[in-house]
């Protein structure tokens, strides 16, 4: 069954929040400046968390947007790598600051480009894949709403038989993936990766896809 918001919340209050990643991506490392060749560009981080991911976008000269459901979350990615933040109300979220970085703490969807200013870079290391399918197009034009005109994109998703297991995170293939951006975007696979070997839930296949997406 998809999870709610609720049960997003919960998981944060609970620490029930293995989808956290103790390193930073290696194919962020090893795509990302390909994909998005501007290092100024501004970089929004949907479904957040508390990535350290953010902190090697920053760590590049990148603004980071991030926006992340539980204050928790936020709160807790700045405690923990020791940066002194602030907290202030921006419309329906509260924004936690420090040191180029940004987390909105609040509903995705509520954002607006108004609120967050200019953002020419997005990433998604597995936003689209906590979201059930039926929520894939409204996430698709949402992203594209808050992006400038010459944006760029990289997204890591899972892909595996979807009656095998039910989500999340939810199978999202390259296929999936270019029916949900491309009105907005050119959408390249840039690699797949072979996760079947050992993989935790016992799946007879996992792959994850490598995306770029540009405008």
């Amino acid at each position: 069954m998809a999870e709610t918001s609720e049960d997003w919340l919960r998981r944060w209050v609970d620490g029930n929040t293995p989808f956290h990643q103790e390193a930073v991506n290696e194919q962020l490392v090893r795509h990302w400046p390909a994909v998005v060749e501007d290092a100024n560009a501004a970089v929004l981080v949907p479904l957040c968390g508390k990535s350290l991911d953010m902190l090697w976008l920053r760590d590049r000269g990148h603004k980071v947007v991030g926006l992340e459901l539980s204050a928790i979350a936020a709160a807790d990615f700045f405690a923990e790598n020791g940066m002194e933040c602030t907290s202030e109300s921006r419309g329906p979220f509260t924004v936690f600051a420090a040191d180029g970085i940004e987390i909105w703490a609040g509903d995705f969807f509520e954002a607006t480009a108004e609120l967050l200013g200019p953002l020419t870079a997005w990433y998604d290391r597995a936003a689209i894949v906590a979201l059930p399918p039926s929520m894939r197009t409204q996430y698709a034009q949402q992203v594209s709403a808050l992006l400038g005109p010459k944006a760029a994109g990289f997204m890591l998703t899972f892909d595996y038989p979807a009656e095998e297991r039910e989500g999340p995170p939810h199978s999202v293939s390259f296929a999936d993936a270019q029916r949900a951006f491309s009105d907005a975007f050119d959408v390249t696979e840039l690699d797949c990766l072979d996760l079947t070997e050992g993989n935790r839930w016992e799946l007879s296949r996992v792959w994850k896809p490598v995306i770029g997406l540009r405008r």
